[in-house]
Order: structure tokens, then sequence, then C-alpha cells
């Protein structure tokens, strides 16, 4: 479910909609209490409910502090795959000039099939689909080293790293297809918790007696707004490779451009 409104919901509007679901149905609810039991505003009841919401706000913003930086680490991790995946690409790019042309060229057209199938692959990959083209396409770039021939020392040396780099090149892809397959957002367990926690902090700002309507219903549309935005925030940051704060395949495309752009 969070995948498909990462993918195909604006941010914007995603953070609009959790936002007025969210306080929108903590306001129905205070207003069904407030005309339901209108004998909440007791100073009993005001000094348990002080306490309650104390500690539920406290366990709530650790916990949802805690998902938020372990998500993001996620998306960190992710963006240093495709970085790294990026980067090895280009250095093969770069040093493919000191070969014979032949091999030159066999190297650079490999690399760009490659790195353009890696492209077609993100979104396959993203929307749950294989691309069995990119691995045919890395089949090739490996060929492409394997058939070069070294005819001087720099050609030999550069060759040896060449290898080096396209096996962090086809570790990295490796890495990003199983997370992109893996990470894919808080388990339902993990779900019911943030829910749960969630649900606890707007039901104590619900009953928490106050005698001004105007000001109770200020303070419960400010942390149903709190409430879901950090909702919102745990749903962006679900899926490291989809969605407005994930990490993106411009590596890959620098890659490209500078392939194509070289002759």
């Amino acid at each position: 479910m969070s995948q498909w409104l990462v993918s195909h919901v604006p941010p914007s509007l995603l953070l609009i909609l959790i936002v007025a679901c969210t306080a929108g149905t903590a306001i129905l609810a205070q207003a069904f209490v407030r005309r339901r039991f209108p004998n909440l505003r007791g100073d009993e009841h005001n000094d348990v409910t002080k306490f309650a919401f104390g500690v539920v706000g406290f366990v709530f913003a650790f916990f949802i502090g805690f998902v938020v930086s372990a998500m993001w680490g996620q998306i960190s991790h992710a963006d240093s795959i495709v970085r790294t995946e990026g980067t090895a690409g280009a250095q093969l790019a770069r040093d493919s000039h000191i070969f014979d042309q032949p091999d030159r060229d066999r190297m650079r057209q490999a690399l760009l099939e490659y790195k353009q199938a890696a492209i077609i692959e993100w979104d396959e990959i993203n929307a749950g689909r294989s691309y069995a083209e990119a691995d045919k396409a890395l089949d090739r770039v490996y060929a492409a080293y394997e058939t070069a021939q070294s005819r001087t020392d720099a050609q030999e040396i550069l060759l040896a790293n060449s290898f080096g780099n396209l096996e962090d090149l086809s570790r990295a892809r490796a890495e990003r297809i199983l997370q992109a397959a893996t990470d894919t957002g808080p388990p339902w367990s993990l779900w019911a918790v943030i829910i749960i926690t969630s649900g606890l902090l707007l039901g104590c700002a619900i009953i928490y007696g106050v005698e001004k309507p105007a000001n109770h219903y200020a303070m419960v549309a400010i942390i149903g707004t709190l409430v879901g935005a950090q909702l919102f925030l745990v749903v962006e940051l679900s899926h490291p490779f989809i969605g407005a704060v994930s990490t993106v395949p411009e590596p890959l495309h620098q890659v490209v451009r500078t392939l194509q752009a070289t002759p």
C-alpha cells in the first residue's frame, strides 16, 4: 500500500491527505467526546491525563525518531551503492582510452549498453519485475575486458585495475537489486506499533479536559497535524528507491552522458 502511494501520489498531495485524515479524524472524535462526556474537565482526571500525555508523547517521539533514523540510514546506504556503481562505471570509461581502438570501442560500447540497461532496470526492479537484459549487458562488459589485449605495461596495469572496478560495479548492482527487493518499508508489526502510539497520543489530547472548546480544538488539530506529518515521513522514507526523498539514478545517467560525449 505504501509503495503504491509513494509511486502514484505527489508528495505534497500525499502530505495534505495524510495530515487532513489524521487531524480531521481526531477533531471529529474530539467533538463526539466533548458532547458525550461533558464531565472530563475535572482536576483529578486532568492530572492523570497529563501524566499519560507526557509518557505517551515521549514514547511516540522516541519511537518515531528511531524509525525515521533507521529508514534514513537505508536511503543513505542505497545512495552510497548507486554512487559506487556510477563511480566504477565512470572510472572504467576513463581508463578505456589507453587501450587500442578495437578494444577501446568494444569496452565503451559494452559499458554504454550496460548503463542504459541499468537505468531501465531501475524502474523495473522498483516495480517488482526483473530485467534480464541488464544481466546480459553486464556479461558483455566482462567479455569485452576478458578479450582485451594488453600490449604495454600501462595497458596491463589499467586492465588489472579495470577488473577491480568491474567487480565493484557488479557488486554494487547486486546490492542495489537486493535492497530494492527487501527494503519495502516497515513490517506490519512495526506499523501496528506506529498506529497504536499515534492513536494513544491523539487519544490523550482528545480526552484532556480543556474548558474552552476553541483552545481544545486547536490543541487537537496541532497534535493531529504533527502525527500526520510524522506518518507521511515514515511512508516517504519506507522505500529507498521510490519517492521524493529516495536515492536517484543520476550517477548512472552521468556515466551514459560521459560515454556518449567522448568519441
